[in-house]
């Protein structure tokens, strides 16, 4: 329930229980979930608030109410969750939403959609959701989420009210990275075996880039793609060497490491070979390339473009 999240959310928490005590809510809200990890469930937690019709954001006074239990098995007809398929979030699943949106609500006078990882958003399928946002029918809550806002489209942006929640502190103090990145990358609490072997590639590869740069092309089957194969895995290394040369960026700064703890020496290592205009550079061509993940069907010709993109050429 809500009055869960009133400590590791305080700030959240407060806008979100008077939007239900008040009964004066937005018709659409984008999250960004930060990392935070339990970015779900207190979403959940938020929906339930504002379907109950007594406003309860605890279960103290429910007693046999079962409303809750529906929506926490995906079993609440008023509810609709939308995932991406494959990469993206195609124009069909948002038709297939308004279809069912355009009958009557069975149980009480609100309808809320959830679109999970709002950055997947097709053109087709955002220009669908634009209609939504842009003419909301009465009783209809949108509840759109993302890890960074800045990757969904500004015409989201701008239709919608934006939740920012906090980082994660106690994940962030921890200092087992696998621990951390569990966390952040894939919202779990261990990594299993091959994504730990993907982690150490990434590292492996980054380590290997920096020592020989250009030449780094001619081994690539071997550093990368042995490992990284699907588009969804290359989304998921390019967001850990982000993360890497961040880590890099706070070793130059003098700050502490955020993930990479058990991996100083080698950060130290890399921050002596580089400053902080050219972690900056790399960091922007890491973040512009992932980008181009979503549209470029061939991951080896990528590679090999980034590596000659980094070193300037």
């Amino acid at each position: 329930m809500l009055d869960k999240y009133q400590e590791t959310q305080p700030i959240v928490y407060k806008i979100l229980k008077n939007a239900v005590s008040k009964d004066k809510f937005s018709h659409a809200y984008l999250f960004e979930t930060n990392g935070f990890y339990d970015n779900y469930n207190l979403i959940l937690a938020f929906t339930k608030a504002l379907l109950c019709p007594n406003k309860h954001t605890n279960n103290e006074n429910c007693q046999n109410c079962n409303q809750c239990h529906q929506i926490e098995s995906g079993n609440f007809p008023e509810i609709e969750i939308i995932t991406p398929d494959g990469m993206w979030i195609k124009k069909e699943q948002l038709q297939k939403l308004q279809a069912e949106f355009n009958k009557k609500a069975i149980i009480g006078n609100k309808k809320i959609y959830i679109i999970k990882e709002a950055e997947k958003l097709n053109k087709q399928a955002a220009n669908s959701i634009l209609k939504f946002l842009e003419e909301p029918e009465e009783g209809i809550i949108a509840i759109l989420m993302t890890n960074n806002i800045y990757e969904t489209l500004e015409t989201i942006r701008s239709r919608c009210q934006i939740i920012k929640l906090k980082k994660d502190e106690t994940i962030l103090n921890v200092k087992n990275t696998k621990i951390k990145l569990a966390h952040i990358l894939y919202e779990k609490d261990e990594l299993e075996e091959p994504e730990e072997e993907k982690l150490n590639t990434v590292i492996k590869f980054i380590n290997y880039y920096e020592k020989h740069h250009l030449d780094t092309i001619l081994y690539m089957q071997k550093l990368w793609h042995y490992q990284i194969k699907t588009k969804e895995e290359l989304l998921i290394a390019f967001d850990i060497m982000i993360l890497y040369y961040k880590d890099i960026l706070n070793y130059i700064n003098g700050q502490a490491l955020e993930i990479f703890n058990e991996n100083e020496a080698e950060i130290n290592a890399l921050a002596n070979k580089n400053n902080i205009q050219t972690v900056c550079f790399k960091l922007k061509i890491l973040t512009e390339f992932k980008e181009k993940i979503k549209y470029n069907a061939n991951i080896n010709l990528l590679m090999d473009k980034l590596i000659i993109t980094l070193e300037g050429r």
